[in-house]
């Protein structure tokens, strides 16, 4: 089976130019953990999490800091740069044992730069559970 075939296509992704308010609104909007990062090109940059927020936010002592932070500062801020990437066709065994070893919960799919997908260890469980692998 190939990661095309278990991948989630409806991928939402974040702009590095984004402020984090932006990001904080779409991670809750979206009610997920985390982003990739993606650049107008289409390629995934990095990807970045509410624990990235978190850790930088911490980093600030007062209302007036916190809301700076929330406005000027921008996501290729705080983002976590080189984000793991797999090939729609490469096998989902293969993608599970990339996790596995890079300690990863989720590879962002691109298909000749440009991010079409995401596949994580919780789909591709599924899928053994469920006898599709």
């Amino acid at each position: 089976m190939l990661v095309a075939d278990l991948m989630q296509k409806d991928v939402k992704s974040i702009a590095p130019d984004a402020s984090v308010r932006e990001l904080v609104t779409t991670l809750a909007d979206q009610r997920v953990s985390g982003l990739p990062v993606v650049g107008t090109s289409g390629r995934v940059m990095g990807v970045v999490s509410a624990t990235d927020v978190l850790q930088a936010s911490s980093e600030k002592d007062d209302a007036v800091a916190q809301a700076r932070f929330l406005e000027h500062t921008m996501v290729k801020e705080i983002m976590t740069p080189n984000a793991h990437v797999i090939d729609p066709g490469a096998d989902v065994l293969e993608a599970a044992k990339y996790m596995l070893y890079t300690e990863t919960r989720r590879l962002f799919v691109e298909d000749q730069g440009s991010l079409v997908g995401v596949i994580s260890q919780t789909d591709i469980a599924h899928a053994l559970g469920s006898g599709r692998i």
